[in-house]
């Protein structure tokens, strides 16, 4: 069994869960942003993450084996919410604030599912570990 290639496996997961906790971050960071350099307010931003095979493992397991790939990001194309607020200085002649399509209670709750993903991945890499000093253990 290859052991360089399963820490490859959970290392890339290890950096897909980094980049989405960074654009969770980003989202939470801008939830209050009505203008931006583009114009308008802040979009909402998500990350592709995709199956990427690992070659090699399918004679071990009987099956594919496969590792993530960071895709690239991609904007939330849903509406913006809409806040009477004539105050503001973003506010339309109406009166009506465009304020972004950011919910805090989604972005929290995919910040602990890529918490418990990484958390997952990182587990995989310390019984890798485990298993390959067993291995030199027996060897001796």
């Amino acid at each position: 069994m290859d052991f360089i290639k399963s820490f490859q496996i959970s290392a890339s997961g290890l950096y897909a869960q980094k980049k989405r906790m960074e654009i969770i971050s980003g989202n939470l960071a801008n939830v209050e942003t009505t203008r931006t350099e583009a114009g308008g307010p802040y979009r909402r931003k998500m990350i592709a993450i995709s199956a990427e095979p690992a070659e090699g493992f399918d004679e071990v397991f009987g099956e594919q084996i496969e590792g993530v790939r960071v895709g690239g990001i991609v904007e939330d194309k849903s509406d913006f919410k809409k806040v009477y607020e004539p105050a503001h200085p973003d506010a339309d002649k109406d009166g009506n604030l465009s304020k972004p399509n950011v919910d805090l209670v989604v972005e929290m709750a995919n910040m602990v599912m890529a918490r418990s993903a990484f958390a997952a991945n990182l587990a995989a890499i310390k019984s890798t570990r485990q298993m390959v000093l067993k291995a030199l253990e027996i060897g001796k």
